[in-house]
This record gives C-alpha cells, structure tokens and sequence, in this order.
C-alpha cells in the first residue's frame, strides 16, 4: 500500500485505509475509502475501487448492503468515521 498519494491539493500521506470487498456476478473488485492528510494538516477522503489490487480512478458504487458493511468496518477505522462523521 503506497503511504503517499497524489491529490488535486499537492501531495498527501495516507493516513488509514479501508478495503470493502465486493462482487457483482463472477466479478470481484473492492472498494477503498482513504483517509489522507496533506503537509498542511488538512484531512481528506478519498473513494477508489480497485481491481487486482491497484487502485484505479472512476466512479465508486455501494450498494445499500455494502453501506451497511461500511458502516460496521469503520468501528475498525476510528480517524476515518470522525473525518466522514459517521
């Protein structure tokens, strides 16, 4: 997992991450939600989905069922749910 990310703001660090599994048919792909903090101290949020792994860029689609488990997995991931206020 890289610790750095590149961000319309400049560069970020990451600071915590979350992976939600998900599949649709015989497709398996997961979802990210990360949390980054840029040299300023400013926090921000970024969804991705990714595919064997790597990140890649585009819209980002949770179904009800998969916010529910989103919303569970953030008890794992405290900085995260105080930055999407959840």
């Amino acid at each position: 997992m890289a610790t750095r990310a590149a961000t319309p703001w400049g560069p970020a660090d990451l600071v915590e991450e979350l992976t939600l599994p998900q599949q649709a048919g015989r497709k398996r792909f997961a979802s990210r939600v990360q949390l980054l903090e840029t040299a300023s101290g400013e926090r921000l949020v970024r969804f991705a989905y990714s595919t064997g792994g790597s990140a890649r860029r585009g819209p980002v689609t949770l179904r009800e069922r998969d916010i529910a488990r989103l919303r569970a997995a953030l008890a794992q991931h405290p900085a995260l749910a105080e930055a999407l206020r959840l």
